[in-house]
C-alpha cells in the first residue's frame, strides 16, 4: 500500500480541473478505519490546483471552503482555539504548520473584551532542534491554557503527485506528528489532550516508491528499498509552502473570527 495522509488516495482518482473547487466528506467508520489503518471520523478535503497554477484569484475560494469544513468539524461552543504549527521550520517543506501561524492573528489576550473568538498560535518546531517533544510542548501548554479546541497544522503526505498543493484536508481525528516521513511521534488528539484536536494540513510531498509504482505500473522493487523511501518535493516548494500557508491562515481566521 502507497503511504500517504490523505483519505482522499483511498477513493477513485480524477485529475483536478484547473479552474474547479471542489469540496467532499469521508466519513470512515470502524470497519472502514481497520481495512485502511486510518482512524475513525470525519475527512473534509478541498481540491483545487489554484497553488500549483499560481490562480490567486481562486485562493479565496479554496479558504472559504477549508473555513465551512472547519466549523463542521470543530465544536460549535469552541470559542478559544489554539493553532499548533507542527514540523521544523528550518525545512521549506515541513515548515507549513509555522508559516501559517506566523500569518494568524492572535486575539487570545484580549477576547475578553471583544465578542470573537480566542485564537491563540504555538510553534513547539521538532525534538531534533529542540530536544523536547512536540506532544510534550503542546500538552503543557493545552493543561496551562485550557482551549476548547486544538487546530494541528502540518505538511502531509500523498500518494499521487498530481494532489502536491492540490489538495486540503481537515479531519477530525488528530494527528501524528512526523508519519508523513515515517517518523512517527505521540498522537495528538482528543484522547491525548483532553480536547477536540483537528487537523489541517496539505501534501507536499511524494514518497519515490510511488513515483517509481506510477511509472512503471509495478510495485518499488526491494533492491530499490533505500531509493524508494526517499521523500521528493516539487522544485516549487518555497511557493507552494507560502501560498497554502496563506490559504491556511485565511480558512482559520474566517472560521473563528
Amino acid at each position: 500500500m502507497k503511504r500517504t495522509d490523505m483519505a482522499c488516495d483511498f477513493m477513485p482518482h480524477e485529475e483536478i480541473a484547473p479552474r474547479y473547487v471542489h469540496s467532499f466528506t469521508v466519513t470512515v467508520n470502524a470497519a472502514l478505519s481497520q481495512k485502511l489503518k486510518r482512524p475513525k471520523g470525519k475527512y473534509c478535503t478541498v481540491e483545487s490546483r489554484a497553488v500549483p497554477d499560481r490562480n490567486r484569484e481562486r485562493f479565496g475560494e479554496v479558504s472559504v471552503q477549508l473555513a465551512r469544513a472547519l466549523n463542521r468539524l470543530v465544536p460549535r461552543s469552541a470559542r478559544s482555539v489554539l493553532v499548533v504549527g507542527l514540523g521544523n521550520p528550518g525545512m521549506t517543506a515541513d515548515s507549513l504548520g509555522a508559516k501559517t501561524c506566523a500569518h494568524i492573528v492572535t486575539t487570545r489576550r484580549g477576547a475578553q473584551r471583544s465578542s470573537g473568538g480566542a485564537l491563540s498560535v504555538l510553534t513547539p518546531s521538532v525534538a531534533g532542534v529542540t530536544g523536547v517533544e512536540s506532544f510534550d510542548v503542546v500538552a503543557g501548554v493545552v493543561e496551562r491554557t485550557r482551549p476548547d479546541a486544538v487546530i494541528a497544522v502540518d505538511s502531509l503526505a500523498s500518494a499521487a503527485a498530481s494532489r502536491i498543493a492540490s489538495a486540503f484536508q481537515a479531519t477530525d481525528t488528530g494527528i501524528t506528528p512526523g508519519s508523513g516521513v515515517s517518523n512517527h511521534r505521540e498522537r495528538l488528539c482528543r484522547d491525548s489532550l483532553g480536547v477536540p484536536v483537528v487537523s489541517l494540513g496539505v501534501p507536499l510531498v511524494v514518497y519515490a516508491s510511488t513515483l517509481i509504482e506510477d511509472a512503471t505500473g509495478k510495485p518499488c522493487p526491494a533492491e530499490s528499498e533505500d531509493v524508494g523511501n526517499m521523500v521528493v518535493t516539487p522544485k516549487d516548494i518555497d511557493l507552494y509552502v507560502a501560498d497554502c500557508a496563506d490559504i491556511l491562515a485565511s480558512a482559520v481566521m474566517r472560521a473563528f473570527l
